[in-house]
């Protein structure tokens, strides 16, 4: 991968976007992602070395996403790619009739007006580049569990979003997106803490015998932003270890 290939991660000082930023940089991208926990953020970029470039945002805000997408390119002259992963992981909000109307607007403000955000102010950048887009959606975009509807409702909203923009922005721009499912992100929040391991059978659950880790993502990220991937567009990758094909009854 040429150095001078960059790359904007939203949400990336933990979990899953930690992933992302170390795999990326690691690969010979030069990175930059943004987040509002300022610490971790901080803590990352000093960690990773001057190929990185932290950027406290919102990106539900649409002036700190302007001004997020003008640092990246003052900073590294150029915009290749976007995976847009920012978003409040907490899928329980409780029974539908007690859902307050601000807790649903913010998961919306968050997680799918957030991507269309930084989408918006990248797409410029990104068709002088011919450059991709990935969206970090979700598998309850496709199933669910009780009380869960505005967490399942944004990364539905991701899934449709990222297949519009494929078409809209094609053949100059590719937009893809993935579907995690249980990804252990416990030692990726930003303060290396030590975690004991799960338990056997969360592990024996999967079809693939484990539960899934962010290098999981980051690795499909990787490809899909890559020239490898240049006849994918408007994909939703579902990466579950196969749980979503899996019929389960109570015995």
């Amino acid at each position: 991968m040429p150095e001078s290939r960059v790359v904007l991660v939203t949400g990336g000082a933990r979990g899953i976007g930690r992933g992302l930023v170390e795999h990326l940089a690691g690969a010979g991208w030069r990175v930059v992602f943004c987040d509002l926990d300022q610490d971790p953020g901080q803590r990352l970029q000093q960690r990773l070395g001057d190929t990185v470039r932290y950027v406290q945002a919102d990106v539900s805000r649409e002036l700190e996403v302007r001004n997020l997408v003008a640092e990246a390119i003052a900073a590294f002259g150029r915009l290749d790619a976007v995976i847009n992963n920012a978003g409040l992981a907490g899928p329980h909000t409780g029974p539908v009739e007690a859902l307050d109307l601000a807790t649903w607007q913010r998961r919306l403000d968050v997680n799918l007006t957030g991507p269309f955000l930084v989408t918006k102010h990248a797409v410029p950048h990104l068709r002088r580049s011919g450059g991709a887009i990935v969206n970090i959606a979700s598998t309850r975009a496709l199933q669910s569990e009780p009380n869960s509807e505005a967490y399942a409702a944004t990364k539905g909203g991701l899934v449709a979003l990222t297949h519009a923009l494929a078409i809209s922005l094609g053949p100059d721009i590719r937009v893809n997106c993935i579907s995690p499912g249980w990804i252990d992100t416990r030692a990726w929040q930003g303060d290396d803490t030590e975690v004991p391991p799960l338990p056997p059978h969360d592990h024996a659950q999967h079809p693939v015998g484990r539960v899934g880790q962010p290098r999981d993502i980051a690795s499909l990220a990787a490809f899909l932003i890559s020239p490898e991937a240049g006849f994918i567009t408007g994909q939703n990758c579902v990466v579950d270890g196969g749980m979503t094909r899996k019929m389960i009854y109570q015995e």
